[in-house]
């Protein structure tokens, strides 16, 4: 196990010198409501080991049961990924030794998975497409979770002692391979995250997990090598286990080609092995050296029979597949009347469904945008939260443009507006009545305003009688400025005219 620790290489220069090569591994948790092999609950949050079975906890003479709704989950996601479907497949195990490991093997798909051959377009935030291949999918059951109580890092190293919640035990997975992704250069860590996010994005279009990074729902491997040219063989590959965010799936692959380039610099050789990702200092650590197949001693599970879905059930699965994230932005956007370019920040944003869910409430996609991409993101960069984090519903901004379009709130009220509903003050409606911003159109209210702008600035006046209409925004602007901000403007443009002229 490598220890020693190293400077960094500059990442600019580290992928000027040598070519990374990444590979991808994502777990995603099925959301289906018992669990792989028995009839235990998967609700997140219950108490520890309260949603067990003989079954989750591998107690002798529990036979297992395969979940049919697994199965079909995974056949949907292998069609969504472009893969080949297989006729026959079977379980195995998969032996280690880990406490959260109840049996001491892992009940997963070896060399026989139920989808392979397939590949994803991604598309990165200037719009280039790269296509990602994927070698596999199988299905597999989740691990106990390991919680390490004492010392400083969470981890093992230093903990006072360790607990162990079975819960998870047995939720029913499904692990997505890439082949090596090759010839991306520089943008390693973009496609990385990209891939990610695109699976997240596919599996909640499919409607079989939630896919909430922050749960664990969905986790990513990040395996990265480096090589002297494209056309060298592959380097030694690192293995960052557990990643659970898009951020850190770019952090860890840039964090890990400076590493490793520094390593190669200093003459030694890149340790294949796993390595466990720092969120909080950005760094990864080694973990234990990675096995080979061969050390986990696969064999068929012989309590299983083997999974065999027919042809017709599989077409059938694939006739319910709804319409998948990349065609469906393609579509809003042309509903939309968005450019390229501003589509792309809309996606980049995570924006897509509030701003589909404003228009649906019904504000116009330009105005629902505006919101969206203005005034929301400025408030998220501000609170350092994403835009679905707001305090704030689609059907919110749209009451919100409903008071603008009705001409009583105008643009600078409706901020003031919006301030209040994300200080939780109530609902657009609530915050204009409650914070008196209603825009004054009561044209005895306005003329009085209006006098006594006139009467302040007599040499304007001047100007406008003589046919100078430019120093008539002085006017309104003092008129605005007095009735703090809340005449209309167009109304009190058309009394000052008025006024002039009468005079």
């Amino acid at each position: 196990m490598s220890t020693m620790t190293t400077p960094l290489v500059d990442y600019d220069e580290a992928v000027a010198r040598f070519d990374p090569v990444i590979g991808i591994e994502v777990h995603v948790e099925l959301g289906t409501a018992t669990k792989m092999f028995d009839a235990a609950p998967t609700g997140f949050g219950a108490d520890p080991n309260t949603q067990v079975t003989p079954v989750s906890l591998g107690l002798p003479g529990a036979l297992p049961a395969l979940n049919g709704r697994a199965v079909e989950y995974a056949i949907r996601i292998g069609l969504a990924l472009n893969c080949e479907i297989a006729p026959l497949c079977r379980f195995a195990r998969k032996n280690y030794f880990y406490p959260d490991v109840p049996k001491n093997f892992q009940t997963s798909q070896y060399d026989e998975p139920i989808a392979f051959d397939g590949w994803v377009d991604v598309e990165l935030e200037d719009g280039e497409v790269v296509r990602v291949e994927i070698e596999r999918a199988h299905m597999e059951e989740d691990a106990g979770k390991n919680t390490h109580v004492g010392g400083s890092t969470g981890r093992i190293h230093g903990a006072e002692y360790s607990l162990v919640d079975y819960n998870r035990a047995g939720i029913p997975l499904v692990e997505i391979v890439t082949r090596p992704i090759t010839g991306v250069g520089a943008r390693a860590p973009e496609v990385a995250r990209a891939y990610v996010q695109t699976l997240r994005d596919l599996f909640r279009a499919l409607d079989v997990s939630e896919a909430r990074m922050e749960r664990g729902n969905v986790r990513a491997d990040v395996n990265v090598s480096l090589r002297a040219t494209p056309d060298a063989p592959l380097g030694t590959r690192t293995e960052t286990k557990n990643v659970n965010s898009f951020r850190s799936v770019e952090r860890a692959v840039r964090y890990e080609v400076s590493r490793q380039a520094a390593v190669l610099d200093d003459g030694r050789s890149v340790v294949q092995e796993t390595r466990h990702w720092h969120e909080d200092t950005g760094v990864t650590t080694a973990g234990r050296v990675k096995s080979d197949a061969e050390d986990y001693r696969y064999f068929p599970e012989p309590d299983l029979v083997p999974v065999a879905p027919s042809r017709e059930w599989v077409e059938e699965i694939r006739a319910t597949l709804p319409e998948m994230p990349a065609a469906r932005r393609r579509r809003l956007q042309g509903e939309w009347g968005y450019a390229d370019a501003e589509m792309r920040d809309v996606v980049n944003a995570g924006a897509v469904e509030l701003i589909e869910a404003t228009i649906a409430a019904g504000a116009a996609p330009a105005a629902a945008r505006k919101w969206w991409m203005g005034e929301l993101a400025r408030a998220a960069k501000d609170r350092a939260v994403e835009l679905a984090e707001l305090p704030v519903t689609p059907s919110q901004i749209a009451g919100l443009q409903a008071l603008v379009d009705s001409g009583r709130v105008n643009d600078k009220l409706a901020r003031q507006v919006l301030a209040g509903v994300l200080a939780g003050e109530g609902t657009p409606e609530e915050v204009v009545t409650a914070r008196g911003l209603e825009v004054v159109s009561d044209d005895g209210a306005l003329l009085a305003a209006v006098d006594e702008a006139l009467a302040a600035q007599p040499d304007v006046v001047a100007k406008i009688r003589g046919g100078n209409l430019g120093p008539v925004g002085a006017i309104i602007g003092a008129v605005m400025k007095a009735t703090r901000g809340q005449a209309d403007a167009g109304r009190v443009r058309e009394l000052v005219l008025e006024r002039v002229q009468d005079a």
